[in-house]
């Protein structure tokens, strides 16, 4: 599929030695610095989403969490699981005693340890070659002197006032008069660059003892929360085993639970079962599969999906054929199914997703987030960390997959992703979206496999989801009026939806052209560069 040159539009970015592609300029530019400076891509990853906790507020920072996986040139993977877990003091009945019986996204018992900084130790020790000191100097520099506000930022920050104005720390920090600042807007944030230095100085243990440690535990305690300082003296990342499978000649590659990234296979294996590529890629028939392999996948994660000590099944039992086989006879080309239970949660883009190819090889695929938009708005002032609150995917009733425990690490919604062919790295990608990112996935990847795009392309073409209350189709602007139409006979409710939907970016590795083929989202403000 060509682009056409006449309409509006991106053409990826081609390099030979390097390439790194984020949703942020300031962030790309950080990783090209570090790459053409010697550093390799894990480096390059680190200085970028440092970059994006002091730019990007809204999607990320440093009191969220992190997913990775790295692959060397040869094949070989490691995953990184940088979530943080539920406070030890936390359970049911401890909220039950406390008169709590649901976890709001604002309050402090959405606050889990944040697991992000400890995660980029990590995967600096294993395969990085610079330190804290060095990759922070962007970051630090935007977060005292100042960094302009981006476009996409601007317009996601006016619909988050009423949220930053109901804490006095926040508002403080994050409104400019009571207002949300405009694209252009200068912003420092002297605190946050302190403890990005204080972290740079003393590593992820500044973080989590000492002074930045006991600020985030007297925030959270004056709100009513039970984290404590051994909670986040306790954080760490789990290095794990990549969950994969193999779709149409490609083997995908995706982080196991507590994320939900198997679901992103679920999806793929129920597409498989059908003749997409004869299929239009705009035509209500691809999309109806698409959506209907979506709600069965998504079933299964609220069934099953959690930490994996409190699983009922084993992961690899969700992908296995016969099972596949089983949910596959819910679906039908012709007419949509029955309904299927869902969540209650709609897609959001909260969430900084970054791949990196150095210029050996070595490729990254990154994930940082804050989960809803400013994260719980919870801010520790004297700190600077802005709080992330996903422990609000926890129930706080027993009798849940996600019922909360001490310890224990909530559902996630954000996945890094990585495909081989032949063995080899051949795709590094990840969409950003909240919820979405599954359907995301599978989205993107059958642009390019089944309908033969390029990888920006594959990252423009229009979208669609489902909301998970009520089960209706939401669809983005460029779907056309047909193929709504086409949905409505075959049984679904289709509705404009609200934003863009979540974002994406990839870079593919041409072994035959020896080239490297960057995509970023222009829904968001996506930068891809290399050299």
């Amino acid at each position: 599929m060509r682009r056409d040159f006449e309409a509006p539009g991106r053409s990826p970015v081609y390099a030979r030695e390097a390439a790194a592609a984020t949703s942020h300029p300031l962030a790309t530019s950080a990783a090209l610095e570090v790459l053409q400076d010697g550093g390799n891509a894990v480096d390059a990853a680190i200085a970028a989403v440092a970059v994006q906790c002091v730019v990007e507020p809204h999607m990320t920072g440093i009191g969220g969490d992190c997913f990775a996986i790295v692959t060397e040139p040869d094949g070989r993977m490691t995953g990184f699981n940088g979530s943080g877990a539920a406070p030890k003091a936390i359970s049911p009945e401890a909220l039950a005693n406390l008169g709590v019986s649901e976890i709001t996204p604002t309050s402090a018992h959405a606050v889990t340890v944040p697991g992000a900084v400890r995660a980029w130790e990590t995967l600096l020790k294993a395969h990085g070659t610079r330190g804290f000191d060095t990759l922070f100097k962007r970051a630090i520099s935007y977060a005292r002197s100042g960094f302009p506000v981006a476009p996409r930022v601007a317009r996601d920050w006016e619909k988050n006032v009423d949220k930053l104005a109901a804490n006095p720390a926040t508002k403080a920090a994050y409104l400019v008069g009571g207002a949300a600042p405009k694209a252009g807007t200068i912003l420092k944030y002297p605190k946050l660059a302190d403890t990005l230095n204080a972290i740079a100085e003393g590593g992820a243990e500044a973080f989590y003892t000492g002074a930045i440690a006991e600020d985030i535990v007297a925030t959270l305690s004056a709100l009513g929360g039970l984290m404590t300082e051994e909670d986040l003296a306790a954080c760490h990342t789990t290095a794990v085993s990549p969950v994969m499978r193999d779709y149409r000649g490609h083997t995908i590659a995706e982080l196991p639970p507590n994320g939900q990234g198997i679901i992103a296979l679920v999806i793929l294996g129920l597409l498989e079962r059908f003749d997409l590529e004869s299929l239009d890629p705009l035509g209500p028939e691809r999309f109806h599969l698409e959506m209907e392999a979506a709600r069965i996948g998504y079933a299964v994660r609220d069934k099953f999906v959690t930490d994996p000590g409190y699983m009922d099944v084993s992961h690899p039992r969700l992908i296995a054929e016969d099972y596949l086989d089983q949910l596959a006879r819910m679906m039908s080309p012709t007419s949509r199914m029955s309904e299927v239970p869902g969540t209650g949660l709609a897609p959001q883009t909260d969430t900084v997703y970054l791949t990196v190819v150095d210029k050996d090889g070595l490729t990254v695929s990154f994930i940082n987030s804050i989960f809803n938009e400013f994260g719980s708005g919870i801010l520790a002032a004297d700190s600077g960390v802005l709080l992330h609150n996903r422990g609000a995917v926890f129930k706080a009733r027993p009798g849940h997959a996600n019922s909360i425990a001490g310890g224990k690490r909530p559902m996630h919604t954000i996945i890094p992703a990585m495909a081989l062919k032949g063995g080899q790295p051949w795709l590094s990608f990840g969409v950003m979206g909240g919820h979405y990112q599954a359907c995301g996935h599978a989205h993107v990847l059958s642009n390019i496999i089944d309908y033969g795009m390029d990888v920006q392309a594959a990252i423009d073409f229009p979208r669609m989801f489902f909301n998970m209350e009520d089960h209706a189709l939401e669809a983005e602007k460029l779907v056309p009026r047909g193929t709504i139409e086409g949905l409505e006979k075959l049984g679904h409710e289709v509705r404009p939806a609200a934003s863009p939907i979540g974002g994406s970016q990839a870079i593919m590795i041409d072994r035959k052209s020896g080239l490297l083929i960057a995509g970023s989202d222009p829904r968001k403000d996506g930068h891809a560069a290399g050299y």
